[in-house]
């Protein structure tokens, strides 16, 4: 007997608690046809690209959430709603996920001055995440390849893991380690020094070289683990809620005040546990919350 055709349409999706804690926080996202894609590959299946360009189409036009999460119509008055409770997360001083972060962070990308961000490029909050577990680890390092970060003096890469936020910082990564004025090195910013920052230097010195070998760079393994990698003493958070804006006002203060070159000889630069008062963080955050309505 011939097999029956399969019908057109949706494809139904099987979520289990089996899913991987990383598939769990991407499936957050907004975009339906994303949970599609975060899906398929935490199930280790490819898909051509015809094929995703159809479920794209067909997910944004036709498809609630599969996670009843956001529905898909009347998408304008939804993001004001969310943008709106957001706002109220800021103002009730609770601790920001992935999404709400990456929402306040592209309002603070865009409000900086065409000539800082020129220097600048950032990575998604989630890809640090993403990386450390294996079926994402390849899909990351191409996507942290279309950045061309080794063009840029700085990149911004947001960390979040065990319910905390903190920043790393890659310095004139495209540069020779024997240059004084644009010396390669790294900044991890932490507002929660009790937690240990340290703990994470292993993981991020995998992930360094893995882009280093991911580009075809020459540099080989002993120089790429001598980066040094600093934790200036940042102004420390009042709770254990405050990380993500915390992380928010670091990016905001480091990209306008970033020198030209960036040198080991005069490190930490502005970066102290002075940085910034109280007052200034209680301003930022309101501003914050001004983003969100």
């Amino acid at each position: 007997m011939a097999k029956r055709k399969r019908e057109v349409g949706i494809l139904p999706v099987d979520v289990d608690s089996s899913i991987s804690e990383a598939y769990a926080r991407a499936s957050k996202h907004r975009s339906c046809w994303k949970h599609m894609f975060v899906s398929l590959y935490a199930h280790k299946k490819k898909i051509s690209k015809r094929k995703a360009e159809e479920l794209r189409r067909s997910f944004e036009l036709t498809s609630k959430c599969f996670l009843g999460t956001f529905p898909s119509r009347e998408r304008s008055k939804r993001r004001i709603k969310h943008k709106n409770k957001i706002a109220k997360v800021i103002k009730e001083n609770k601790r920001l996920n992935s999404a709400e972060f990456d929402c306040y962070f592209q309002s603070l990308w865009k409000s900086f001055p065409e000539d800082k961000r020129t220097s600048f490029t950032y990575l998604d909050s989630m890809w640090f995440h993403l990386y450390m577990k294996a079926p994402f680890k390849g899909k990351v390092l191409t996507w942290i390849k279309r950045k061309q970060i080794f063009l840029k003096k700085y990149v911004l890469v947001p960390i979040v893991g065990w319910g905390h936020w903190s920043l790393l910082i890659f310095c004139h990564l495209g540069e020779s380690s024997e240059s004084k004025a644009r010396t390669p090195c790294m900044l991890l910013l932490d507002s929660l020094a009790v937690a240990d920052p340290r703990r994470l230097e292993p993981d991020i010195r995998k992930f360094v070289f893995d882009i280093y070998r991911s580009e075809g760079r020459s540099e080989n393994r002993k120089l790429i683990y001598q980066i040094p990698l600093f934790l200036p003493k940042v102004p420390q958070q009042r709770n254990g809620e405050e990380c993500g804006k915390y992380v928010l006002h670091f990016i905001n203060l480091f990209v306008l005040g970033a020198p030209d070159d960036f040198s080991i000889k005069n490190y930490p630069y502005f970066m102290n546990q002075n940085w910034f008062s109280l007052e200034c963080m209680e301003r930022f955050s309101e501003e914050l919350e001004s983003f969100g309505k």
